[in-house]
């Protein structure tokens, strides 16, 4: 059986910045919840990418910050890598990550000046999941995500491991 990643503030837990979550009702997260397996428990104070987006914190070239300044790439950082692991450990080839977040976006981030303007882009955890070869879809994506998903299956059942892209 191939495991599924979703952002936990997807399936209801109260882990967003503002101490709320972004719940999804859809059929394809019910029937993915039993495969879950959840991150960080407390809600954190709003942050933003600043000088690129997740993949250039990845690669050392942009810094996450709050909106008081402070600088927490590392904790960014460390969530995403524990998040690979889990993946890792789990077998995970495929995640379902909240969009416009500085970890999981996978679209869409916010711009780094807490303006509340958008751009596209990609999360921390988003890029280092990507860049290690688990596909990753927004929420507005689960249909797609459901078909990736039956091609992995498919391709496993023949033996095989290998499949392409959406």
């Amino acid at each position: 059986m191939i495991r599924v990643l979703v952002s936990s503030c997807l399936l209801g837990e109260r882990v967003r910045y503002h101490g709320g979550d972004a719940r999804r009702d859809d059929p394809v997260l019910e029937r993915w919840l039993a495969e879950v397996e959840g991150g960080l428990g407390l809600p954190r104070p709003a942050a933003e990418i600043r000088g690129g987006d997740g993949r250039s914190v990845v690669e050392g070239r942009a810094e996450v910050v709050t909106a008081a300044g402070e600088i927490v790439t590392e904790a960014f950082a460390a969530g995403a890598r524990g998040a690979l692991e889990t993946c890792r450990r789990q077998g995970v080839r495929l995640a379902v990550l909240t969009d416009r977040s500085p970890s999981c976006g996978s679209t869409l981030l916010y711009d780094g000046t807490f303006s509340g303007t958008r751009r596209p882009g990609v999360g921390v955890t988003c890029a280092l999941l990507e860049d290690h070869g688990i596909a990753v879809f927004a929420p507005d994506a689960l249909e797609e995500a459901r078909r990736h998903l039956e091609r992995l299956e498919d391709a496993e059942a023949a033996g095989g491991g290998t499949v392409p892209s959406s």
